[in-house]
């Protein structure tokens, strides 16, 4: 097998890469993101723990089915049980800007 054959097929098996439920929140600080980016609340990012950068996920609320679909550019959350920080904006389309948080399902978009 070659090497990227068997890269392929890591990836491909990574729990990382599984969907997940959980809660989300959102984030407005202007900072620089975790991959060197400048963070933009206006634009569709979010932070994950484990996802690559780069990573495209789609975030749907488990309570009234809005969605969005963001781009992984940054690391968190770092509260215990969420699973993914929005950007402003995005938090804003799922409808979570008040609350600061909502239930969800991420789903990896391939």
């Amino acid at each position: 097998m070659t090497r990227l054959a068997l890269a392929a097929l890591l990836l491909a098996s990574t729990p990382a890469l599984a969907d997940a439920t959980g809660t989300a929140s959102w984030y407005s600080q202007g900072h620089v993101t975790a991959s060197g980016e400048r963070y933009d609340r206006h634009d569709l990012t979010a932070a994950s723990r484990t996802l690559p950068f780069g990573t495209r996920v789609l975030v749907s609320r488990m309570d009234d089915h809005r969605h969005v679909i963001v781009r992984i550019n940054d690391r968190g959350p770092f509260k215990r049980g969420r699973v993914i920080d929005l950007s402003q904006t995005a938090g804003e389309r799922l409808g979570i800007g008040r609350c600061g948080v909502a239930h969800v399902i991420v789903q990896v978009l391939r």
